[in-house]
């Protein structure tokens, strides 16, 4: 699947909010990233980079309607619209169906016990961990905020490359 006509969507669905499509784009990365470390049967790559990129399209629409982007709201808001745009792209309801699941519970580990689900939550949080601990006004991670965050032994493994150098 080629995705750039979804990574085109995302960027007009977001249009001037910058700092979203550089979180998408970042996750993405990430997400490549740990496809190209793992190897399985259940793992479809068209299914981790569409929920990679769809994964916070929902977060418009809650701060709007809820006046907040907080995580719950966007597993509420973000489905349709995810399913509206892949279904203007004419991708695959089997597609489709798998990336509004994830979308739907992205802030909510333990719903979905996939390794497509997996992949894209250790994406997400290799572009937020970072962040949250500087918002605390620390600038290192904890060893243990990697081994109880992350679902994938790669996820795993790549935090503790890109968080624990010394």
């Amino acid at each position: 699947m080629d995705h750039s006509a979804l990574t085109d969507a995302m960027k007009g669905y977001f249009d001037q909010r910058k700092d979203l499509i550089e979180h998408t784009l970042q996750v993405t990365a990430y997400a490549e990233q740990l496809l190209s470390r793992m190897s399985s049967t259940d793992i479809d790559p068209d299914v981790v980079l569409a929920a990679a990129l769809m994964h916070d399209i929902g977060i418009v629409e809650a701060e709007r309607k809820h006046g907040s982007g907080a995580g719950h709201y966007q597993e509420i808001e973000g489905p349709p619209i995810v399913r509206g745009i892949m279904e203007s792209l004419k991708l695959s309801d089997d597609l489709i169906e798998e990336v509004c699941s994830i979308v739907a519970h992205h802030h909510s580990p333990g719903r979905i016990q996939t390794t497509n689900f997996a992949i894209l939550y250790d994406a997400d949080w290799l572009v937020n961990l970072p962040n949250q601990y500087q918002r605390t006004g620390s600038t290192k991670v904890p060893k243990a905020a990697i081994e109880s965050r992350y679902l994938t032994a790669e996820g795993k493994r790549l935090a503790a490359e890109l968080f624990l150098q010394s």
